[in-house]
Formats: structure tokens, sequence, C-alpha cells
């Protein structure tokens, strides 16, 4: 059953046992209780904050047209379920509750008829969770075997990539330790990652969008906080509930799972669809990765769901390509090759990877492969009097 979120005003003192009673043996939860109906403005403005699936309205004693309660109810909640409860069952109230934008009408006692309102409503919502999850876009995270492997400056630079090939991007940063997504995309965000797991309850895709930040073309930003080590670690529901809910509004979701596999990460894999391990040569760093890829593996995560990607790769490697895949166990996905300076410049200038670059043309290679999209073709030259 979906967990309804409820937002009620209800100032008759029957209707409100009667629906207290009928809560009570659902597993809904009251975000508004609001007792003076009427008091609108103070009724919408809570319920703009909290957002709550289905509004219950007391309008036993409602004088005025329903038309502006209803409006100002639906203004505030978008697709809230409104539902009018009154102590009698008169055919006019009805009608014009009908006419004003009432979902559903219930008179007293409302228990039972307010128990199969909500479970219908639950059930459509949750028919409409799992239909956006199997049309869903593509999620990929990227975490590094060790801190320093360079995993957010490859997954920034491929998120830019595939926003520049028309395609929606969400670029989530749930790396809480160190959060450089801002950093590198030189994105400045009001609200942050923390902001969607705190307001689960009011996730829909208005509140989704005023916390996302559009810092590249093509591209939507969800930021980690700024303040490194963040105080407050996320539920593991709570990742996977925003993570769930997120992709299905974009052709393909980055999310940076930080370095190793931490608690949070193997908690976001859930409804992750590959896994992009970014490693270096460095004896620690490919420790690391032989770890990680067994844990993966143990865990039932399959071994064709696994992207494991060389960063730094020197020109000539002192171990063959067909050795280091057989120590790791996995095949290897991309070779980025080392360009030191090339990024030092990036980083001081305060800008991306220039897509001229070696390095930038690597790494455009490599999402477009990873998304399975064709590459550009650069035109062909032509020659002639005309140029």
């Amino acid at each position: 059953m979906y967990p309804l979120t409820i937002g009620l005003a209800i100032e008759n003192r029957e209707l409100l046992e009667q629906t207290q009673a009928c809560l009570n043996g659902l597993p809904f939860r009251v975000v508004v209780e609001h007792q003076d109906v009427g008091d609108v403005a103070g009724f919408v403005e809570r319920l703009e904050r909290m957002r709550p699936d289905v509004v219950l309205v007391d309008i036993s004693t409602w004088k005025d047209p329903l038309e502006g309660l209803v409006s100002a109810i639906k203004g505030v909640t978008g697709d809230s379920m409104v539902i009018a409860l009154n102590t009698v069952a008169d055919a006019d109230v009805i009608l014009a509750s009908m006419r004003a934008g009432i979902t559903e009408y219930l008179y007293s006692p409302v228990q039972e008829s307010l128990k199969k309102a909500l479970e219908k409503r639950s059930a459509e919502r949750a028919r409409k969770r799992d239909s956006s999850a199997k049309i869903g876009g593509k999620a990929f995270g990227f975490f590094s075997a060790k801190g320093g492997c360079g995993a957010t400056t490859i997954l920034c630079h491929v998120a830019a990539e595939l926003g520049r090939h028309n395609q929606k991007v969400l670029l989530a940063d749930l790396d809480l330790d160190a959060g450089m997504v801002g950093f590198i995309t030189k994105t400045k965000a009001t609200y942050t990652i923390l902001d969607a797991v705190n307001n689960i309850h009011r996730l829909d895709i208005s509140y989704w969008k005023a916390l996302v930040s559009n810092g590249i073309p093509g591209v939507e930003i969800i930021s980690a906080p700024l303040a490194l080590a963040s105080k407050q670690q996320p539920k593991d529901e709570q990742i996977r509930h925003v993570l769930a809910f997120a992709r299905p509004n974009y052709d393909w979701t980055i999310a940076d799972l930080g370095r190793s596999l931490s608690r949070m990460a193997m908690a976001a894999l859930e409804e992750i669809d590959e896994v992009c391990l970014v490693t270096t040569l460095e004896v620690p760093a490919l420790h690391q990765s032989k770890q990680i890829i067994q844990t993966l593996l143990d865990s039932g995560y399959g071994k064709n769901r696994i992207r494991l990607i060389l960063n730094r790769a020197p020109k000539r490697l002192d171990i063959t390509p067909g050795d280091l895949e057989k120590m790791l166990g996995v095949a290897i996905f991309a070779m980025i090759p080392n360009d030191y300076q090339e990024l030092y410049e990036t980083y001081a200038e305060g800008r991306m990877l220039n897509r001229s670059s070696d390095l930038g043309k690597q790494i455009a290679k490599m999402g477009m492969k990873l998304a399975g999209l064709e590459e550009e073709k650069a035109p062909k030259k032509r020659f002639g009097i005309f140029g």
C-alpha cells in the first residue's frame, strides 16, 4: 500500500472523531492538522509547505462558494485528492462540490467510505509509481576505488556530454563526505539532496524542480551539502525513495556515490542499473578495486553491470590490460589518459574541461559508449575554389 500523507481541516467534533478512528487503522500519516476551517490562508500556507497526497476539508459550516476554497488548495498541492466531509447528504451541496472540483463528497458516518476512498487513492499512487519505474531512464552510479581516483571529475563531464546530445540528465551528488560536484560544475545550489530526503512526504515534480540547479545545459543537478562530512546521514530507504522518484523523469541519472563502497552506496545500488568503478594503477587503488568488485559479486550484483574505468592511464602500462582484467575479475570498460596539466588549468580557470583536449575527447567518448549513443562524426573537409 502506498504511504499517503494527509492534510485535514475539521472543526466538527463528530466528523473529527470519525476521521481519526478511520486513520488510526491505516498506514497513512497526518502532516497537516488545522482546526479553523475559516482560516483558509493559514491552512493553505501549511499545505504548501507539506504537500499532502490527500486533503480532508470539513464543509459542514462553509457558507462561501466552494470554488475559491478548492482552487486555493489545488493551487499549492497540485494533484492532491480533495475530500469534502459533511454531516448530511445534501444534494445541492454535493452537486456544488463536484462542480467546484472536489474529488469525493463524504457524509457522516464517514469511517467506511473514507477508508475506501483512501485505499483507492493509495492503490492509484502505487500503480503510478510502478508504471513510472518501468519506463524510467537508466541510472549509473560512479565511485572511486579510494579517494583521489577522479570519479567525480569523470562523471561530471559524462553528464555534460550526455546533456549536449539532447538527453535529459540528472547529476546527483550522493557523496555527503566530500560533495565536489558543485565545485567542478560551478553550480551554486540553494538546496541539497538532504532537502529531498527530509521532505519525501511532499516530493512531487514541482517540488523537485525547486531543489535542482541548472549549471550545465541539459543537466539538472541535485547537490550535496556544502559542509564536509554532513552530520545527517540519510537512511537507506530514504536514498532509494529519492532515486526511485527522480529517475523516471530523466533519460539518464548519474550519481556520485563517493569513494569505496559505503553503506549509502550499497543502498543506492538497488536503484542503479550499472556501477562505474574508477581506479588507477596505484597498488592501494587496485587492492581496493579487487575487494569492491568481489563484494559486489558476492551481493548478487552481476558482473555485466560493473564498468571498470582505469583513470590516469600512462601511455605505456607496466601490466597488460589482460593481466589486469584477470587480476580484478572484470573487463576494463575504458582507459582515461593522464593529463595533469590540463586538469590543473581547468580547475585554476574555474571551468569544465575543453572538449577539444585529448582528455576531454576521451571522457566524451567513454560517455557515449556508456550510454550506447553514437559519437558525433567530424564533417568531411570539402575542397574546391569555394572552400
